[in-house]
């Protein structure tokens, strides 16, 4: 079964560019433009494979959406990234994300990254 991920990204261009790659990749994938959007489908029970967010969305921050998922059961274990172009790998760290990746960071880093959390080889493609 194709894994299924979360983009939480206010940037309409970088939102799409990360959508559009997961996606040739053969990923599902759902695109949310503000944390209070992205928390509700969350603590909701939709059921993530990964998540990727930014810091600085609007409504509620990528750091407090990492906390709170983190307080969930189903989302205790989840695989989450932080990709953001502010300096918070630390923050990121002890909110619970697994990986801190400073923007602009390649779209090919981000794919690899991703699979290797969903434990997924891209090689074959």
């Amino acid at each position: 079964m194709q894994p299924a991920i979360l983009i939480i990204e206010d940037n309409r261009l970088v939102l799409h560019t990360v959508k559009d790659s997961l996606e040739l990749e053969g990923w599902r994938v759902c695109c949310c433009e503000d944390g209070h959007q992205a928390l509700g489908l969350i603590e909701s029970g939709g059921q993530y494979d990964l998540i990727i967010t930014d810091n600085d969305l609007p409504g509620v921050n990528g750091l407090d959406l990492i906390r709170r998922a983190r307080l969930l059961d189903h989302y205790r274990n989840t695989p989450i990234i932080m990709l953001s172009a502010s300096p918070y790998e630390a923050e990121a760290r002890r909110a619970g994300a697994d990986v801190f990746l400073k923007k602009p960071e390649g779209i090919n880093v981000l794919v690899e990254t991703a699979a290797q959390l969903l434990k997924i080889d891209t090689r074959c493609h």
